[in-house]
C-alpha cells in the first residue's frame, strides 16, 4: 500500500455519527501509511460514534468542525459511508459547502458506500462515472451519474466504491489520486 508516497499532504475525511468504522479507518490508515495527514472533520463536536453494521463500534475525536473547516488547507477529501453517517451529512449545509469546494479546486475526492449520497446533495454527479451501495443507484442515475456496479471507480479524481469488501482497491486508487494532485475534469 505504502508504494507510493502522499507525504505532507492534508487529507480531510468528512464524518458524522453513523459512519460505517471500517470505511474510516481503514483509508485512514492507508493515508497515513502513505504519509499523508488525516483530519476528521465533523458538524458534530467532541467525539463521532462509529458502527460495524449495526453495533456500536469506537468513538472518534473530531479534529475540526466542519463550520471552520477550509477546502483550501487541504488537498483531498475522503467522505466514509454509513446509512446514518451519509444521511446527516448530505443535509447539512456547511458540509456540503465544505464538499463541493474540492470540486471548484479540482482536488481529488473520495466516497464509499453510502457516502456519495452526499454527492448528490452537492450537486457534483451530473455526467461523472461512480459506484455506490446498490442502493444508491436510482438516487444517483436521477441526479444524472453514470452508475456501474464495479468495485471502484475513478473519474478525473473522483474515486468512488460500493462497500467495505472494496476497501483494498478504493485505498490504492485514493493514494493515487492524492499523488497525481489536482485533477483538471475534477469540477462540480
Amino acid at each position: 500500500m505504502a508504494e507510493q508516497s502522499i507525504a505532507g499532504k492534508k487529507v480531510a475525511f468528512l464524518l458524522t455519527d453513523g459512519v460505517e468504522q471500517v470505511e474510516l479507518t481503514s483509508p485512514w490508515n492507508a493515508v497515513k501509511e502513505a504519509g499523508g495527514e488525516p483530519t476528521l472533520v465533523s458538524p458534530a463536536s467532541g467525539k463521532v460514534q462509529g458502527y460495524n453494521g449495526t453495533e456500536k463500534g469506537e468513538t472518534f475525536a473530531v479534529d475540526l468542525p466542519v463550520a471552520q473547516a477550509d477546502a483550501g488547507d487541504f488537498h483531498a477529501l475522503v467522505i466514509p459511508g454509513g446509512v446514518v453517517n451519509a444521511d446527516h451529512l448530505r443535509v447539512d449545509k456547511d458540509a456540503q459547502a465544505f464538499t463541493r469546494a474540492f470540486f471548484e479546486q479540482h482536488k481529488p475526492v473520495a466516497s464509499i458506500c453510502h457516502g456519495p449520497w452526499m454527492l448528490i446533495d452537492t450537486d457534483v454527479v451530473r455526467g461523472r462515472n461512480l459506484t455506490s451501495y446498490h442502493t444508491l443507484r436510482t438516487d444517483l442515475t436521477n441526479a444524472g451519474a453514470n452508475w456501474t456496479d464495479e468495485e471502484c471507480v475513478v473519474d478525473q479524481g473522483l474515486v468512488t466504491s460500493r462497500n467495505p469488501d472494496d476497501l483494498p482497491a478504493f485505498n490504492a486508487k485514493v493514494i493515487e489520486e492524492i499523488a497525481e494532485g489536482e485533477h483538471a475534469g475534477q469540477t462540480p
